[in-house]
This record gives C-alpha cells, sequence and structure tokens, in this order.
C-alpha cells in the first residue's frame, strides 16, 4: 500500500501519517524532515530529491507533506490513495497554534531534530492565507480531478474520527 498525505499546514498530515504507518506497518516519511536540516536549515534540492526517491523505492509507504519539488507528481501517480486533508483556515491556525504549546522548546517527530517549534507572524500568514492562494489551490483542485477514483477528502476532525476508524475499508 501507498499512501501519499496532502493538505493544508497545521491540518494533522503528520499525525494521520503515523497513524496508517503504524496501523499497517508500512515506512513513513515526513517531507519536512526531507526539506529541513537542522535548526531550519533548507536541504539540498537535489540531496532532497535523492532522499525521496530512494525511500519509493519501498514496496509500501505513508508520505506525508505537499513539496511539490520532491516528485510529487511521481509520489501521487504511484499512490493507491490520496489523502487530501481540506480543514478550514480557523480550525488549522487553532491546531498550529495547539500544536506550538505542545512542542515548544523541542523538536517534533515530523520535523528534523534540532528544528524546534516556532510560532512567528510569516508561519501564521501562511497558515491563514499564503499558504491557500487562488494558485495553490487550483494545484489541489487539479490533483483531486486527476486521481479522483484514488482520492480522500477529510474536512474536519469528524470526518477524520470516522475515517480512522474504517482506513480504506
Amino acid at each position: 500500500m501507498k499512501v501519499a498525505i496532502l493538505g493544508y499546514s497545521g491540518c494533522g498530515k503528520s499525525t494521520l501519517a503515523k497513524y496508517i504507518s503504524n496501523y499497517y506497518k508500512i515506512p513513513l516519511l515526513y517531507l519536512d524532515t526531507v526539506m529541513f536540516e537542522e535548526n531550519w536549515k533548507a536541504r539540498d534540492k537535489n540531496q532532497a530529491i535523492e532522499i525521496v526517491s530512494e525511500f519509493m523505492k519501498n514496496e509500501s509507504w505513508v508520505i506525508d507533506g505537499n513539496y511539490t519539488n520532491f516528485l510529487q507528481s511521481k509520489r501521487l501517480e504511484e499512490a493507491d490513495y490520496i489523502i487530501y486533508m481540506k480543514f478550514s483556515r480557523l480550525n488549522c491556525l487553532f491546531r498550529v497554534l495547539k500544536r506550538y504549546f505542545k512542542y515548544k522548546n523541542a523538536s517534533r517527530e515530523s520535523v528534523s531534530k534540532g528544528c524546534i517549534e516556532k510560532l512567528d507572524l510569516e508561519f501564521i500568514w501562511w497558515v491563514i492565507y499564503s499558504g491557500r492562494t487562488k494558485e495553490k489551490v487550483k494545484h489541489y483542485n487539479n490533483i483531486l480531478f486527476k486521481y479522483k477514483e484514488k482520492t480522500i477528502i477529510i474536512k474536519n476532525q469528524k470526518e477524520l474520527n470516522k475515517f480512522m476508524k474504517t482506513l480504506f475499508n
């Protein structure tokens, strides 16, 4: 089984990815760990692509994250399921704030070691505006149209809870 999880910042992609990985006992790759090295230093793009490419050689996988430059087209093509988490701006902002206070002064599992959880105005703006531009929405809509047979859209916590109880059944 190959699962690609996409969606807006703060919607719970990493949490769902870990849940699916543990449930099916399949390898998991958080793309934030590929994008960033320690202290939020951006990794060399070619090195990042190589990491993703090597990971995708696994028979089964879960990949959490959007990152169009990290073989997104190939990931979506190979995925058996694409989960698109389409939570509201306000819900994502709430979840980002909650995450910040939970991991303040620490690194989450879904980011590289040494990437201390941070919250600044730039990231808040990303969550409520920049990450949802017309161009980005159009990109997601194109994915949803192209891969509609294998895409699952989750819009809120209630739908997420229901999905986690049934997992692809």
